[in-house]
């Protein structure tokens, strides 16, 4: 077995990987108990983990965080969704005609480039302090990431594809709607990290005039110096964005199973194994 874990791409045992996580949570919190027992720190700089796991219970009874995480994942899901809506017939056009991908990406990827937090209060100026301010600038920080995957995903479909197709008769439209259900499974992996960037830019987007949301739960518990909870929403903000990548994780492996999600080594198919007695061929 121990070759087996120092292999490069080596295969884990079926039962070793949940053994793996369980292990670093527990260095964690070990590592988190002997640093607030030892008063290396203040206990309003890192609150005891006992603490922590009671406030994690207030914020259940007291405090709605199913409603709060409701709040925010909806905001998310409506800026995912126009993102998604704009993002990936433009990246299409933009993968499928020079002439206009020349045209867009010159406003595209400076925008990319450019940290989206300076841009929180000319959306303020622009749309106020409410919903509309936080759903426009979620899809502002989402869309261009989008943008740029689409346009790397239609990229990459062969050009043979094209080929067959327009030698089976295939007009425009239908060398269009293939170049997309090529692209798609890709830019349907993307979705795993948008979702990471839109829980980034909510907890931002929610400390502005916000009365819902997991930003505005940590936000109002750090106004009455309750670290406690500070820490308590850290930690559902971080399960509930888990829970919600997992879920999309597994939507992949339903609707592609002939891709395999990254870092599955245990899954790798027995036929990649380097053979025994043959060193490994490179190049």
């Amino acid at each position: 077995m121990s070759s087996s874990l120092f292999a490069i791409r080596g295969r884990l045992p079926a039962g070793l990987r949940p053994v793996l996580a369980l292990v670093a949570w527990l260095v964690v919190i070990a590592a988190w108990i002997a640093v607030t027992e030892s008063k290396l720190l203040p206990v309003m700089a890192l609150p005891k983990p006992w603490g922590v796991l009671q406030a994690l219970g207030r914020l259940w009874t007291d405090y709605d965080l199913l409603g709060n995480v409701a709040q925010s994942w909806w905001r998310i899901a409506q800026a995912f969704f126009w993102s998604a809506v704009v993002a990936i017939p433009l990246g299409l056009a933009m993968a499928s005609f020079g002439w206009f991908y020349q045209l867009v990406n010159p406003i595209a990827a400076p925008m990319r480039a450019m940290p989206i937090t300076a841009f929180l209060p000319a959306f303020m100026g622009l749309f106020g302090m409410g919903e509309e301010m936080k759903i426009g600038f979620l899809i502002f920080g989402m869309f261009f990431y989008l943008l740029a995957v689409v346009v790397e995903e239609v990229n990459r479909v062969d050009d043979s594809l094209l080929e067959t197709a327009y030698t089976l008769g295939a007009r425009k439209i239908d060398a269009l709607w293939l170049l997309f259900r090529a692209a798609f499974p890709g830019i349907f992996s993307s979705f795993r990290i948008l979702y990471d960037i839109g829980w980034t830019y909510v907890i931002l987007a929610e400390t502005v005039n916000a009365r819902k949301g997991v930003g505005y739960m940590v936000t109002a518990a750090y106004k009455v110096l309750d670290f406690d909870r500070v820490y308590a929403g850290i930690i559902a903000i971080g399960v509930a964005a888990f829970l919600f990548r997992w879920l999309l994780t597994l939507s992949e492996r339903r609707l592609f199973p002939w891709r395999r999600p990254p870092g599955v080594l245990e899954s790798a198919p027995a036929a990649v194994a380097r053979p025994r007695g043959r060193a490994p061929v490179h190049g």
